[in-house]
C-alpha cells in the first residue's frame, strides 16, 4: 500500500485549527474567554473580637478618636484595629484585651467562642453577626471610658462568605447551609455553615477558635464545601 501525503490545503487547515485553539486557550487564561469559575476556598479562625459604633469608639478611646488600622483582613474593607478593650462579665470575670475590628457599625457587638463565654460567665447564644436582639450584654472598658452594653454578646454562627460566582459553582444561595470537610491531623466535617453571599464578598469560611482548634485547621491539607 502506498501512503499518500496530505495536500497543501489539508495541512494549512490543520495548522489553522491548532493556532485557533491555542489562541482560545490563551484568551480564557487571561479572562477573555468563558473559562470555568474555580473557587479559591479559604478558611480562617475568627478569634474573639468586637465591633463598635462611632459613639462607643469615642467614649472608650476619647473624643474624636478614629480606629487605627493594624492589619487588613481577607474581606475587602475589613481590618483588625490597633485598639483593644477589656470585657467584663458577671461577677467581675474579665477578658483583658479583646481586639476591635473595623470599620465601625450601627450597633456594637461582641463575638466570642464557647470557652470565652464560659470564662466570662455569659450564656451567649449562637447567632449570625448583626442578630443581637434579646442577647446578653457586658461591660466594655477602654483607656478613656466605660460602655455598658445591654445586649450584643453572641457566639458567632459558623458561616461562609461567597461571591455570586461562588454561589453558582456550589449551587446555593444566600441563607442556605453547607457542610465543610477539613482534612488534617484531626479530620472532621462541620455541618450547617450559613451562606452569606453578595456581589463583593470573597470566598471565605469563618469558624471560631474552639472549632478551629478541634479540627487542627492550622495544619489542614485539604478543604471542601458540599451541600447536605
Amino acid at each position: 500500500m502506498i501512503a499518500l501525503a496530505p495536500d497543501r490545503a489539508a495541512i494549512e487547515r490543520i495548522v489553522r485549527q491548532i493556532v485557533v485553539e491555542k489562541l482560545r486557550d490563551g484568551a480564557a487564561a487571561r479572562g477573555g474567554g468563558a473559562a470555568p469559575h474555580r473557587p479559591n476556598l479559604v478558611a480562617n479562625i475568627s478569634a474573639r473580637h468586637l465591633h463598635l459604633t462611632d459613639e462607643h469608639v469615642e467614649i472608650l478611646f476619647g473624643q474624636g478618636h478614629k480606629l487605627t488600622v493594624m492589619k487588613e483582613l481577607y474581606q475587602d474593607g475589613a481590618y483588625a484595629a490597633e485598639e483593644t478593650v477589656m470585657l467584663v462579665g458577671p461577677r467581675r470575670r474579665m477578658l483583658p484585651t479583646v481586639r476591635v475590628l473595623g470599620p465601625t457599625r450601627p450597633h456594637s457587638q461582641v463575638e466570642l467562642a464557647f470557652t470565652d463565654s464560659i470564662s466570662l460567665g455569659i450564656d451567649a447564644p449562637v447567632r449570625l453577626s448583626g442578630n443581637i436582639q434579646d442577647t446578653p450584654g457586658c461591660v466594655l472598658v477602654g483607656p478613656k471610658g466605660v460602655v455598658e452594653l445591654k445586649e450584643g454578646v453572641i457566639r458567632a454562627e459558623r458561616h461562609v462568605h461567597m461571591g455570586l460566582a461562588d454561589t453558582e459553582y456550589y449551587g446555593v444561595k444566600n441563607g442556605d447551609k453547607v457542610n465543610l470537610r477539613i482534612v488534617s491531623g484531626c479530620p472532621c466535617v462541620l455541618e450547617g455553615l450559613i451562606v452569606r453571599a453578595d456581589a463583593k464578598s470573597k470566598l471565605e469560611v469563618h469558624i471560631d477558635t474552639d472549632e478551629g482548634n478541634a479540627c487542627d485547621l492550622e495544619h489542614a491539607t485539604r478543604l471542601g464545601l458540599f451541600k447536605p
